[in-house]
């Protein structure tokens, strides 16, 4: 059995590159297909074995606790009709883990939000998704390959994939030692270079497994490239240490915060419904 049985989801951004859809419906409860980002993410840490998730949400976002939660009345509403089958998938996420919810009353970064997470977390290793990174794999999801790795190196973790080196500045990019061709021992890593500075072309994505002392290491970190307190940052703290390692996962990835990566998740997840 996994040490790891927690997952954090940081949930409070406003999801700007949305407006207006997202004025109201938070980013993370937009649908690919009839499912939300959100599901999606829980779906895959529940795959990774773990049973606890911790949602750190926001102003307005109430729509996430309705959705992890029973709905009497529409299931009242269509009890013994053919729409209750609709329902099934959603019951059985419900009924095999647990959510638990804080807020973040200020956006001051990926960091500070997975700080804001430590009173649902405790003192233990966790796995962090980041529901608009949505993974799709034919066997182990990211997550699982992840906590699989785990037991192996004992540190933190973070997935990477190559990207163009154009896009160095969206990302957190890492550097290090080739340990095989997919896992890398970290020694540095920068919060959104510009391609000439990037240190490689191995772009951090959405998913993590962090050891508990990077809430200290967090609490101490100073804000950083945009005034935000950042993850990347607290990482290269470990790093230094050689406490990371990085791994190029198996699956594909779409990133759902932009429109252009929803469109495509949407219709890549279109045709696969078809088959």
């Amino acid at each position: 059995m996994s040490e790891i049985k927690k997952c954090l989801f940081p949930a409070a951004g406003y999801g700007t590159r949305f407006l207006p859809a997202t004025k109201a419906i938070p980013k993370e409860m937009l649908p690919v297909l009839t499912k939300p980002l959100l599901q999606y993410g829980v779906e895959e840490a529940i795959e990774a074995g773990l049973n606890t998730m911790a949602i750190v949400t926001g102003r307005g976002k109430r729509a996430i606790e309705d959705h992890f939660d029973i709905s009497y009345e529409l299931e009242h509403q269509i009890k013994g009709t053919a729409k209750e089958e609709y329902l099934t998938q959603i019951r059985r996420v419900i009924n095999a883990c647990t959510f638990s919810y804080t807020r973040q009353i200020e956006m001051k970064g990926l960091g500070h939000a997975i700080l804001t997470g430590e009173t649902l977390i405790g003192h233990e290793p966790f796995a962090v998704i980041l529901a608009d990174d949505l993974c799709d794999n034919e066997n182990d999801g990211v997550l699982l390959q992840m906590v699989k790795l785990y037991e192996e190196y004992k540190c933190s973790i973070v997935a990477v994939e190559e990207i163009p080196p154009q896009d160095s500045n969206k990302y957190g990019v890492i550097a290090g030692e080739f340990l095989n061709n997919n896992i890398v021992r970290v020694s540095d890593m920068v919060e959104k270079p510009e391609p000439k500075d990037a240190p490689s072309n191995l772009a951090i994505i959405g998913r993590y497994i962090l050891t508990p002392d990077i809430f200290d290491i967090l609490r101490s970190t100073k804000p950083g490239k945009g005034g935000e307190i950042q993850i990347t940052d607290a990482l290269l703290q470990q790093a230094k240490e050689g406490k990371v390692v990085a791994y190029k996962f198996k699956g594909k990835r779409f990133d759902c915060g932009s429109v252009d990566g929803f469109v495509e998740a949407t219709n890549y997840f279109y045709k696969q419904s078809e088959n």
